[in-house]
């Protein structure tokens, strides 16, 4: 199965394209429109949707499909073609890096963060997290619970403290032990979306001044399940941070897969990890082909 994961993660999506496609003898009209209607209640969004049946009218015509199999393999490969941001899937693999992951409490991460820790820990890239959502004592606390099982240190403060401190001590570490990434988990409080930037902008300027050579990536994590609202979410942390990529958590046992597409397409995002489950190892590169494939697997 594409990305090891279950059939579930694309199964409304597929079934609803395939009960359009077979359940109709020709192609005509009618069934673009339910084609559309199929691509917009699975978490694709109008204007995508509009963006994928258009170039498929185009392509019918210009390359005279007459069968639901060649209008299948049409829609896999302009699927393809709206998620793939080539080189941008990739996570920056020069060091020293900084990675800042934002997200909203619940999305999944800071477990996120202990994935990616152990992918890069395996790599034989030295690790190091901060734990910067000091808002919350669970955070810190469930941080360095995953940093031990991954077998990496935490710089961590006291609940309340200021975050950007907490990025400062990291970076100083990180510096004197010559640690290859820096991961700093940092809050996600959308409610509070001036105060949150303020607070994104102070460790921006932190990094700058004490790790001006150090290489950067900010990730936004999503929870998939929440279908559109994740979708809002891009929007909204869109305009307090510069988001290099997604990381779309909870993909496993859900078909809300839909959302990767609108994301890729109306944000030009590269989504760059989806989590498949609770292990450690759950947590996959995002492949453009292997996505359009698992559609109509």
């Amino acid at each position: 199965m594409a990305f090891g994961i279950q059939k579930s993660f694309f199964g409304r999506l597929q079934e609803k394209i395939e009960d359009v496609l077979f359940m109709r003898p020709e192609i005509d009209e009618e069934m673009l429109d339910e084609l559309e209607e199929a691509l917009i209640t699975s978490d694709i969004g109008m204007e995508t949707t509009m963006k994928i049946t258009g170039k498929l009218r185009e392509d019918v015509k210009k390359m005279n499909i007459r069968d639901p199999e060649g209008v299948k393999a049409r829609i896999k490969t302009i699927v393809k073609e709206l998620v793939d941001k080539g080189e941008a899937h990739k996570l920056c693999d020069q060091v020293p890096l900084i990675i800042l992951m934002i997200g909203v409490n619940g999305g999944g991460k800071t477990t996120s963060i202990a994935k990616i820790a152990n992918k890069l820990k395996k790599e034989g890239k030295t690790v190091l997290l901060a734990a910067a959502d000091t808002f919350r004592a669970a955070a810190i606390e469930q941080l360095e619970v995953w940093g031990k099982r991954v077998g990496v240190n935490v710089i961590r403060h006291q609940e309340g403290a200021d975050p950007s401190a907490v990025i400062f001590d990291a970076i100083q570490s990180a510096k004197a032990r010559k640690i290859d990434v820096l991961i700093c988990d940092t809050a996600g409080r959308l409610q509070t979306k001036k105060n949150l930037m303020a607070e994104l902008e102070k460790m921006y300027k932190v990094i700058e001044r004490e790790y001006p050579e150090a290489y950067r990536e900010t990730l936004l994590v999503l929870d998939a399940t929440t279908g559109k609202n994740a979708v809002s979410q891009v929007k909204e942390f869109g305009e307090i941070a510069e988001i290099t990529g997604i990381v779309l958590t909870k993909l496993d046992g859900t078909a809300k897969g839909g959302i990767v597409i609108t994301i890729s397409d109306e944000f030009g995002m590269p989504v760059k990890f989806i989590g498949v489950g609770e292990a450690l190892d759950d947590l996959k590169e995002f492949d453009p082909e292997e996505f359009a494939e698992a559609i109509f697997e």
